[in-house]
């Protein structure tokens, strides 16, 4: 059975082919920049080989319709026709508390999808024309929507709640539901498998540290609390967004620079957190070598973007009563080992021990990178988003 994933974002669609039978990628890619004129499709293929193409890409329609050309047009064509397509599954941002788990999507669930926009503006509708567009171009072939914020609708009611009037909740749904729930899911159960232990035993930890940022508390195999909100701004620091800050400086800021809901927002989630302390980079191995150059406002930076990691890890071992399990993932989290001494330095008084050596030397790759004796064992776990879409997608079709 093959299966497409498709993830469509504000201005972005990522795609993955997957064999469903060996579970190998056939191919991917992802057009970016979708609405300027200088917007272009990246492709995969199965034996590495990475291919550039630019192409007016409006919007999101015209995006589906040209991944759909290219799996089947031209040298790096890998179907003779979308009738090998007998799935696709998507990545839908923001399913309140409408859904909690992966669904097939008919008019009904679309339906209720769509009440759901006024959370994620951005994504929200991006993920419906994803939808519509395959609905047009496969007429017939079973869709199924895999949604970012379900792993975290276990969390009990007095870890989501905000101590905000109660109607709020009631009227508009205020309150924190968490993303990247696809990725902690996946890792969450994966360490398990990989240290051959049963995730309903164990407390686990899950750092899913890139861009994005966010961390969860997954006991006995139930996320019971997470760091993003009702929006990915909360918690962490991330490469242009500010995590957690007093809504008493917020307000000082709209006051001081004259600005509108529109503007902190844009203030809060694309100038601030790495970039906004640093001088405007909002990658981590630009911040790293601009501390080797000496740049101080760059060791500042990192410093309070591990001490954060670090705190909510502090917090969710209190939670669980205790942790057994912290891993790491997503691009810092898998590729930099600074990040991940910062983020347990001091951690000892919880049994954490780090094997030093082997921490420097693991990047994207399954490992172990604390020592035999450490009480709690701390891992290196690459995350695959879409391989657990297609995963989802597969047992859904199949009933």
């Amino acid at each position: 059975m093959k299966i497409l994933v498709l993830n469509c974002g504000s201005s972005s669609i990522k795609y993955a082919l997957y064999d469903m039978e060996t579970k190998d990628v056939i191919t991917s890619g992802g057009i970016e920049k979708i609405g300027l004129p200088d917007s272009f499709i990246k492709i995969k293929t199965a034996d590495g080989k990475k291919v550039q193409i630019n192409e007016p890409i409006p919007e999101h329609t015209k995006g589906v319709q040209f991944i759909f050309q290219c799996l089947t047009q031209g040298e790096n064509a890998v179907l003779k026709s979308l009738d090998e397509i007998d799935a696709v599954g998507h990545r839908m941002v923001h399913g309140g508390e409408k859904f909690n788990q992966s669904v097939l999507l008919t008019p009904e669930v679309m339906k209720a999808f769509a009440e759901c926009n006024d959370l994620a503006p951005l994504h929200n509708p991006a993920n419906i024309k994803g939808v519509e567009a395959v609905s047009a171009n496969l007429p017939g072939v079973p869709q199924v929507g895999v949604f970012d914020t379900a792993f975290h609708q276990t969390m009990p009611d007095y870890a989501y709640m905000y101590a905000v009037p109660y109607e709020l909740y009631e009227k508009y749904g205020v309150r924190r539901y968490g993303f990247h729930g696809t990725s902690h899911r996946y890792v969450s159960q994966r360490v398990c498998e990989m240290l051959g232990c049963n995730p309903e035993e164990k407390r686990i930890i899950t750092c899913h540290i890139g861009n994005g940022a966010s961390i969860a508390a997954v006991k006995f195999g139930k996320c019971v609390d997470t760091s993003m909100g009702l929006t990915p701004l909360e918690g962490l620091i991330m490469g242009t967004r500010s995590g957690d800050i007093d809504a008493g400086a917020v307000t000082f800021i709209m006051d001081k620079l004259g600005l509108d809901t529109t503007g902190v927002s844009h203030l809060l989630n694309k100038k601030s957190g790495l970039a906004g302390v640093s001088h405007g980079s909002s990658d981590f191995r630009d911040i790293l070598a601009a501390i080797a150059s000496g740049d101080d406002r760059a060791r500042l930076a990192k410093e309070m973007y591990t001490y954060r990691i670090k705190k909510y890890i502090g917090e969710y071992a209190a939670a669980m009563g205790g942790v057994d399990i912290i891993l790491f993932t997503g691009g810092a989290g898998e590729n930099q080992w600074e990040v991940r001494e910062g983020a347990t330095k001091d951690l000892e008084f919880m049994g954490v021990v780090m094997d030093e050596e082997k921490n420097h030397s693991i990047r994207a790759t399954e490992a172990i990178i604390s020592k035999p004796e450490s009480k709690v064992t701390v891992c290196v776990v690459p995350t695959d988003e879409e391989l657990m879409i297609a995963t989802d997608t597969l047992r859904i079709v199949q009933g």
